[in-house]
């Protein structure tokens, strides 16, 4: 069975690549240039705000509607707690909810996931408390929010005037100070007076940095065969069946192989002995594995090295120098972070525990 069942996953999408986060900044600039040369009321009018009754549950609220949130400006974020393109948003997202939240502004994070584990209300309050949300979460297990909305993308943000009405919306990362500015018209349309209208300083870090574009040349890549590409070892992927891989001689840009026995599903491979391995050649500062234990209250230790050596000073913030790791929980792990200049490298993970599931590769 299908994870989501009929849900059309061509139109389930990241915005996350360089041409697509241009675009995306386009769209912004243009939407905003708009509204501050000729005012509010230049924002077009994109429909009424959808229902949010879908929500499984919710988390730092009670059940919002529209009705209830009608006097409110509201900011809906889809986004999922493992991509990095959502958590790359969240800084400005808990900056906006503090700057104007006593001035009318509501931001609602539909947590619409993409892998199974997403589902797990545990996770879902671990990711919530992990990454210090906390403004309103529904939890949208179903995507019964993202189809009402229409939605294609993580992340998206739609803006709702006080009158229950979206008038801006803007997918994929970027476009912050455009979308600040807009947020600002509509709380001034609805009302609101006495706050600095200089856009919130924020200074990203770690995991949340804005990936490197320019040096950007490693698409996100998938492990589950349904959205698998690139595949390297010998044979191919074997769907649902657990089967020996082998790395090849060599291995060119983009390109990613097995090592050992791994079953591999429509959205993870899982491996149940120890010392099973991954490589990969990228190009990007960041490297990111979304992975965790495949049996659920255990732990799988990792070892990672590039080029075929220890990280040291290029280890991302989920491994120390030498390259250990611990995956405790299913999530993004932040595996290398590289300084400039950016070249060609072959990243390697062994795994050093059994039971151990992974799920896509993203750059930054």
């Amino acid at each position: 069975m299908e994870m989501f069942g009929s849900i059309n996953w061509n139109r389930r999408r990241f915005l996350g690549n360089g041409a697509l986060i241009l675009g995306a900044c386009q769209l912004g600039r243009v939407g905003c240039a708009d509204a501050q040369s000729k005012g509010v009321s230049r924002l077009p009018i994109e429909g009424e705000m959808s229902s949010l009754a879908g929500a499984a549950v919710w988390i730092n609220s009670t059940p919002l509607t529209p009705t209830s949130l009608r006097g409110k400006v509201v900011l809906v974020d889809f986004w999922t707690f493992s991509c990095i393109n959502s958590i790359r948003t969240l800084p400005y997202l808990r900056a906006w909810s503090e700057k104007y939240k006593d001035k009318g502004l509501v931001i609602i994070g539909v947590q619409s996931p993409e892998f199974t584990f997403e589902k797990n209300l545990d996770n879902v309050r671990w990711a919530v408390q992990n990454m210090r949300l906390g403004y309103p979460i529904a939890v949208d297990n179903e995507h019964a929010i993202w189809d009402a909305f229409n939605n294609e993308y993580w992340p998206a943000l739609y803006f709702v005037d006080a009158r229950g009405r979206i008038r801006h919306h803007q997918f994929g990362e970027g476009a912050y100070e455009q979308s600040e500015a807009i947020l600002q018209q509509l709380l001034v349309e609805a009302g609101a007076r006495g706050f600095d209208k200089t856009p919130a300083s924020i200074e990203p870090s770690s995991i949340e940095r804005a990936a490197a574009w320019n040096s950007l040349k490693s698409p996100e890549t998938y492990v589950g065969y349904r959205q698998a590409e690139n595949f390297a070892s010998s044979g191919g992927l074997h769907q649902d069946k657990e089967r020996t891989y082998a790395f090849p001689s060599n291995l060119n840009l983009n390109r990613w192989a097995l090592s050992g026995d791994w079953k591999v599903g429509k959205e993870s491979a899982i491996a149940d002995k120890a010392g099973t391995r991954i490589v990969y050649r990228f190009h990007a500062r960041d490297l990111h594995l979304v992975m965790g234990p495949a049996v659920r209250g255990t732990t799988v230790r990792y070892r990672i090295s590039v080029d075929g050596q220890a990280p040291h000073s290029t280890h991302g913030v989920d491994v120390d120098e030498q390259g250990n790791g611990t995956a405790i929980e299913p999530r993004l792990y932040q595996l290398i972070r590289q300084t400039e200049p950016i070249a060609d490298h072959e990243f390697e993970i062994e795994f050093l525990d059994p039971d151990v599931e992974v799920f896509v590769f993203t750059f930054g």
